[in-house]
């Protein structure tokens, strides 16, 4: 077995490991014999360097560097992780800002996007969304979008604005965020901690667009609200100029750069198209306080009635668990599973009911089998020279 010192660990106490393993030399040579004061002295004297001390640990068998590990003062809390130094415990009361100034110009900014790959995971396209919708509501999720489109991609090239619109309606399909165009676009907008989209609440509202390019980008809001897919950014739904470098960047997941703009998703499951299973719930042309403060009901999941989150239910049901009385609604075994989703105060059933047609057919299969086996020869009876055999030759054999 090969022990193999950290090298973070050796660094801030060479000259303490080396003398600790010049005593485990001396303590596990040939029957505890002392070493002489110019042997000693000769360990003492060797490199102190990490390859130094790497290269003398590697002549040790495992005992004795077991023994070295006991005396490193570096070794008494070793990191398990390997972290740099200094990561090993965060304060989670304040937010990360990677040893930067709260305000970073565009170069370091650039250069801190750079340091960062992008992950090498697939980007899985979404599933078209088409509005269902008409009239005033149409109307306000068109002009919302576009809005979104214009404010944050207006000299983008086309691809740049498809993207934009294909990170609002994925917000708007995820649990995470309002079910509404409108709702998601203008989230946080009232909230003095800030906005989602800077357009809503930096003044840029107060100018009025420029006609070709707002035609530009109600032709894209309109594509994106009929059902077409930008596959470049997938499951995205965070994105940031390459000349900011917000403090949220590191923990998600870097997609791709579409034209000035860097897309991100949620890790694991939480950001993948499996996760999008949000409902729209409409009401583009209210725009309530709690969805401009950013604690809309649509935004809670489970605080939601099963009425408008649109879940049928079959029947309720009271359960006593641990004590406790409850009601439950359970959902109606027929929907696809597809449509399925967690929701609070409600059962799923992993089972369906058959049909009557599967019930009919299920009988039908019986039947057949039944009769099958009516139909079969009744076995024959044993001859009396099967019954009169030796018991010897059925007896076990003797165990020796």
């Amino acid at each position: 077995m090969i022990l193999e010192f950290r090298r973070h660990r050796l660094r801030p106490f060479r000259a303490k490991m080396g003398a600790a393993l010049v005593l485990t030399a001396a303590a596990a040579g040939p029957a505890c014999a002392p070493q002489p004061k110019v042997e000693a002295a000769r360990f003492a004297s060797r490199d102190l360097s990490n390859d130094g001390l790497l290269k003398l640990a590697s002549s040790m068998d495992p005992a004795m560097r077991a023994l070295a590990l006991r005396h490193d003062p570096a070794s008494r809390a070793p990191d398990l992780w390997a972290r740099p130094e200094g990561w090993g415990s965060l304060d989670m009361d304040d937010v990360p800002d990677l040893g930067l100034a709260t305000e970073t110009d565009a170069a370091t900014a650039e250069d801190v996007n750079a340091l960062r790959p992008f992950a090498r995971l697939p980007i899985r396209p979404m599933k078209p969304f088409v509005l269902p919708a008409s009239g005033a509501d149409r109307a306000r999720a068109v002009q919302c979008l576009a809005e979104a489109v214009y404010y944050e991609a207006a000299r983008e090239p086309e691809v740049g604005q498809e993207a934009v619109a294909q990170v609002v309606l994925n917000r708007m399909r995820h649990p995470a965020y309002p079910k509404s165009v409108c709702g998601v676009v203008y989230q946080g907008s009232a909230r003095v901690t800030g906005c989602q989209f800077t357009f809503t609440c930096d003044g840029s509202l107060r100018w009025a667009p420029q006609p070709a390019l707002w035609k530009r980008a109600r032709a894209v809001a309109e594509r994106a609200l009929n059902g077409y897919v930008d596959k470049t950014v997938g499951s995205a739904t965070h994105y940031h100029a390459q000349y900011v470098a917000p403090y949220w960047a590191p923990t998600l997941v870097k997609m791709t750069q579409v034209g000035q703009h860097i897309f991100y998703r949620w890790t694991g499951p939480w950001g993948e198209p499996p996760a999008f299973t949000g409902r729209y719930a409409g009401g583009e042309a209210y725009l309530s306080p709690a969805v401009l403060g950013s604690i809309d009901a649509r935004t809670q999941g489970g605080l939601m009635t099963l009425d408008a989150q649109g879940v049928p239910t079959e029947r309720k049901i009271t359960l006593a668990v641990a004590g406790e009385v409850r009601t439950y609604s359970v959902v109606d075994p027929t929907m696809p599973s597809g449509e399925r989703k967690r929701v609070m105060g409600v059962l799923m059933s992993t089972r369906r009911a058959p049909t009557a047609d599967e019930v009919k057919r299920i009988n039908q299969s019986l039947e057949a089998m039944e009769r099958a086996m009516d139909q079969k020869p009744a076995a024959t009876a044993p001859s009396a020279a099967t019954v009169a055999a030796p018991a010897a030759a059925t007896a076990p054999a003797p165990s020796a």
